[in-house]
């Protein structure tokens, strides 16, 4: 019996994590659960599952939890704040934690989890995106494990040798490919895109994921991050990670060998797979996923990564390569930037004007201690919000 922590539970990963669990009740044993505001849903997680403890992200919406758990006389503890998400991120009972807070929210307990030596199931890109060399070194010094559970890192992981810690070129892996689908604009007109709404953006033709998540897809800003994201979990650098555009999502990335070889990994798009890969790991289970028809699938298109469509990917490239805190500060850039357009504050075009604005205005530094980071990505928020106005105003 696996004990598992869901961080982010009420999420889109949570609750496809949630749903492989339930085919499994021999297997998993949830022993506790988080949310930021949705009581209702973390109540009903809490009624199924039974968990031990259940983290609200503050004490008023713990507290109306708590009065539900107790009338409906369950065992769950229910606890609030930052401090209660990394304490179950490292209860000692439990083997491994599904890091699914998106952004910058979920970096403290993801690396609380590392900390404690926990095999860590990483939905929660910010993570190694801020902090990629901390997360690594705390990784190292405490014997955790990370599984990758974007889809992309995830079919590199299945496809990649395992000793490939070594080193890419050591290993006789000379591409890392990433898959994109383009998301929604990828044949649009570029000049309609001022006028595109938060709702169109998030209206993914393949995955049903949040609404942050899919404005980053919109934009392939989440490529960029999982460029960054490839580079510290699989020891290659920039130069070692492409990105293809591949409309269909099936092939959810490829590693491309000095042989010649190309190996990827195929499936419908479904985030439950590459989960219950994760949960199972080294073994499988079935996930609930429908198997992929090739023959209904009949065609595999590819085409360029277009960055100058796509300025997200480009800036992503260049933080990676400007190395210290420049990835922490593109990242609270855009959650700001995000935030914005979904708020209906910033146009769509606009986001990625102010993401560089704001690597330009903020200074990297070495990255020594957490707090290098931490300072980054304060700044990096005041000085974007500071900005969001006059530079939507410049569209």
């Amino acid at each position: 019996m696996k004990n598992l922590t869901i961080l982010g539970s009420t999420g889109s990963i949570g609750v496809s994590t949630l749903d492989v669990v339930a085919r499994h009740p021999d297997k998993f044993s949830v022993i506790a659960l988080s949310a930021h505001s949705r009581i209702e849903d973390l109540y009903k997680q809490c009624v199924q599952f039974k968990p031990k403890f259940a983290v609200m992200h503050d004490a008023d919406n713990a507290e109306h939890l708590r009065k539900k758990i107790k009338l409906a006389g369950l065992p769950t503890e229910v606890l609030a704040g930052p401090a209660a998400l990394e304490q179950i991120a490292s209860l000692p009972e439990v083997h491994a934690v599904m890091a699914a807070i998106v952004g910058a929210a979920g970096l403290q307990p993801t690396l609380a989890a590392a900390r404690a030596g926990k095999t860590v199931l990483l939905a929660n890109k910010e993570a190694l995106v801020m902090s990629g060399g901390i997360m690594m070194d705390l990784v190292k010094q405490h014997g955790a494990t990370i599984l990758p559970i974007d889809s992309e890192h995830n079919a590199v992981f299945q496809a990649l040798p395992r000793n490939f810690a070594d080193g890419m070129s050591n290993v006789g892996v000379k591409k890392i490919i990433l898959t994109a689908s383009g998301g929604p604009f990828r044949l649009a007109d570029a000049a309609t895109l001022a006028r595109v709404t938060p709702d169109q953006a998030c209206a993914h033709p393949n995955w049903v994921m949040g609404r942050k998540i899919s404005v980053d897809s919109a934009t392939m800003m989440n490529k960029g991050l999982e460029v960054i994201e490839a580079h510290w979990l699989f020891n290659a650098s920039a130069d070692q990670i492409d990105i293809v555009v591949h409309p269909q999502s099936v092939i959810h990335s490829m590693v491309q060998y000095t042989d010649g070889s190309v190996i990827a990994q195929l499936g419908n798009p479904d985030m439950r797979t590459p989960i219950a890969y994760a949960l199972a790991y080294p073994e499988r289970i079935d996930a609930g996923v429908d198997m992929l028809d090739l023959i209904k699938t009949a065609r595999l298109d590819f085409e360029p990564c277009d960055r100058q469509r796509f300025p997200c990917v480009e800036l992503a490239y260049q933080a990676l390569k400007r190395g210290g805190t420049a990835p922490a500060i593109l990242n609270a850039a855009n959650e700001i930037a995000v935030e914005k357009f979904l708020d209906h504050k910033l146009a769509f075009n606009a986001i990625a004007k102010l993401i560089e604005a704001t690597l330009e205005r903020v200074t990297s530094v070495p990255v020594h201690i957490l707090q290098d980071v931490l300072n980054a990505d304060s700044a990096a928020r005041h000085m974007a919000t500071e900005l969001a106005q006059q530079i939507n105003v410049t569209v």
